[in-house]
């Protein structure tokens, strides 16, 4: 069945063309950046004085390799005892008891206001204040006990003073997101006869997610670079097992190259993840885009726009 509708536009009409916008200026910043890169690249791989050859050689050595391990491990421990005590510590902080509230806030008054590298200094050193630890009733008979030194060990010393440390961090982190969701959430769970844990665990906290995610992945990343600092107190990890190694052979600039080099695969490797876990815990609101989503879409929209219709 053919239409009937007729053209009724007048004869002779020119056709309309959709003919995108230039941004020259974008294309001659682009040009500048590509050119500034290239002679970067360019000029780093030229030069001897970094011995690329010297991290081909050390790249995957056992003790790097080790040490990596050592990093990484540290770093799970100490972002497992953050959130852990965060969470805690949160929940502590919006509690109606003023002694429960207080203690959260000296704790994280204290942990915030001190360097972590003193931390981690004094808890590996924690054995000339306290020689010994032992188990056992207060003021009355001691069942175990321990030499200070044999429980705390250097990794256990960069363990908590890493992971007490960030529990400070993630307490205000997890509160400002408990803050963030509407209180008649709770006042609604409360009316169903729901206690104050329950509510909190189950109806609250997986809302706040969407603003805790994200700090906590920046916290996380941040914390695989902080473990270096246990290196003063002879942890075996990245940093310490390069220096062990340029301190034999006195290439100090490519292996510290080489352990920046680890560090950056370490933290991309982090920043994918941050980026699917922020996605979704964020589902439902706008979605974002991968690097590759967004260049795909800004190709498309640069193709050339065809003739229009009259």
């Amino acid at each position: 069945m053919t239409s009937l509708v007729k053209d009724t536009e007048p004869e002779g009409r020119p056709e309309i063309r959709a003919v995108p916008v230039r941004h020259y200026g974008r294309w001659v910043a682009a040009a500048l950046i590509l050119y500034v890169a290239v002679w970067a690249v360019y000029s780093v791989a030229h030069n001897e004085r970094f011995g690329w050859d010297v991290m081909g050689r050390y790249f995957t050595a056992d003790a790097v390799l080790s040490g990596i391990g050592t990093t990484l491990g540290l770093t799970a421990i100490a972002m497992v005892m953050g959130v852990v005590g965060g969470v805690l510590l949160a929940v502590m902080r919006l509690s109606p008891n003023p002694l429960i509230s207080g203690t959260s806030w000296l704790y994280i008054w204290a942990f915030r206001g001190t360097p972590v590298l003193v931390q981690i200094l004094l808890w590996g050193f924690i054995s000339a204040l306290i020689p010994r630890f032992s188990i056992g009733i207060p003021f009355g008979p001691t069942f175990a006990d321990f030499s200070a030194n044999s429980v705390i060990t250097p990794f256990v010393a960069g363990c908590l003073g890493l992971g007490l440390n960030e529990a400070a961090y993630m307490a205000e982190i997890v509160r400002a997101g408990i803050l963030s969701v509407d209180p008649g959430q709770d006042e609604a769970a409360c009316a169903l006869g729901m206690s104050r844990t329950k509510s909190m665990r189950r109806i609250v906290l997986p809302q706040a997610m969407r603003v805790i995610i994200p700090p906590t992945g920046n916290e996380t990343i941040s914390m695989l670079k902080t473990s270096s600092l246990v290196s003063v107190i002879a942890v075996a990890d990245l940093l310490y097992s390069v220096q062990i190694i340029y301190g034999r052979t006195y290439q100090t600039i490519p292996l510290l190259l080489l352990a920046s080099a680890w560090y950056l695969v370490m933290t991309s490797v982090l920043t994918v993840g941050q980026f699917y876990l922020e996605r979704y815990f964020g589902r439902g609101a706008a979605r974002r885009q991968t690097m590759l989503e967004r260049l795909w879409a800004n190709l498309r929209t640069a193709r050339p726009a065809g003739k229009g219709t009259r």
